[in-house]
């Protein structure tokens, strides 16, 4: 069968038509999941959490760690994170703050320099639709979205019991805390007499070390030898001081006869633990809490509440709560705690005993 030339011709356009529709149809059919995850993916960049960590300082050894985990884990989850450092001045935290504000950021998790000096800008932060996280260390006396940080108390307890398992029929203890502005200190303090009474136990003298400088510690005991040599064991407030006080009676050929104590884990006090120079440091997984915190923070930004909240006292005002637990090392434990946890290698924390 023959078609004439006009036929042909509509025959040929009509099917061209349909070749093209369906060729539409297929494009729009593939394309709209495309242009949908395209949307979806920019709105979550255009939505990205965006979390400043204000610091104090990263004069004592952990806290490096503690931003490496939190920045890490706060990414995983989809935050942006911008550290700041305050190098332990507090005009310059409340610059920093100030600046965080102006970012508008969606969380502001802060380390402070100091408990009472920060209320202010964290009010600000809070007027400004910001939540603010104290980060181990509390603001007292005004308004918080959240506190999260280690037992303190508990932790003032476990160096106590050190000492009393030392000083079985009592004896006169030193203390060398870290600055009165930190809140930790006070709770250290609480729970350190707390436990020592009935002890015969007797502290006889306190000293408060600034921004928690190490050499504070060795330059006092060096400058009040009286003290020193009155001294039956000496309660150090972080690691950083015992080491210093530990150099000290190293000088004076009593280290390792003299009960120390301090805490944080740091690698020094681990290898002194070892050697026995240092009675017991207090573990405290910083691996948890920076997780914690970075979860709660994006949890917060996307106002949601935070699992696992108590409440605490700051002052003034109850307040959110997270705690998580320390833990007491000793020469007996410290393989299990902080080998087994790879929170340090063994063959760092027996450096010392591999070298005689």
């Amino acid at each position: 069968m023959f078609m004439n030339k006009k036929n042909r011709s509509d025959t040929i356009i009509g099917l061209g038509a349909v070749c093209i529709l369906c060729l539409m149809l297929l494009c729009a059919c593939s394309a709209r999941p495309e242009d949908k995850n395209e949307k979806e993916n920019k709105a979550e960049k255009d939505e990205d959490i965006q979390i400043g960590l204000a610091f104090d300082s990263f004069l004592i050894e952990r806290w490096q760690r503690d931003r490496d985990i939190f920045v890490s884990r706060a990414r995983d989850l989809g935050a942006s994170v911008n550290v700041q450092n305050a190098n332990g001045d507090l005009e310059k935290q409340k610059a920093q703050l100030k600046y965080l504000i102006d970012k508008k950021m969606d969380v502001i998790v802060l380390i402070a320099v100091d408990r009472t000096g920060l209320k202010k800008e964290v009010q600000e932060a809070r007027s400004a639709g910001i939540k603010v996280i104290a980060y181990d260390r509390l603001v007292t006396d005004t308004p918080l979205d959240l506190y999260i940080s280690f037992d303190n108390e508990t932790v003032g307890r476990y160096m106590a019991d050190a000492i009393i398992d030392k000083l079985p029929s009592g004896g006169q203890v030193m203390k060398i805390n870290g600055p009165s502005k930190d809140n930790n200190v006070l709770l250290v303090n609480k729970g350190f007499d707390e436990e020592i009474r009935g002890h015969r136990i007797n502290v006889f003298d306190t000293y408060y070390a600034s921004e928690w400088k190490g050499e504070e510690a060795f330059n006092y005991l060096s400058e009040n030898p009286d003290k020193a040599g009155r001294a039956d064991a000496i309660m150090c407030g972080n690691d950083s001081l015992a080491g210093q006080a530990v150099r000290y009676y190293s000088e004076n050929r009593r280290a390792g006869k003299i009960p120390i104590v301090g805490q944080d884990a740091d690698l020094d006090a681990c290898q002194r633990i070892v050697e026995g120079t240092q009675t017991m440091t207090v573990y405290k997984s910083i691996e948890q809490l920076a997780k914690k915190a970075a979860e709660s923070a994006v949890s917060l930004a996307k106002g949601n509440s935070v699992a696992g909240m108590s409440e605490l006292e700051n002052g003034k005002y109850m307040i959110p709560y997270v705690s998580i637990p320390p833990i007491m090392v000793t020469k007996d434990n410290i393989d299990s705690v902080i080998i087994d946890s790879g929170f340090h290698l063994r063959e760092d924390v027996y450096l010392k005993e591999r070298q005689d």
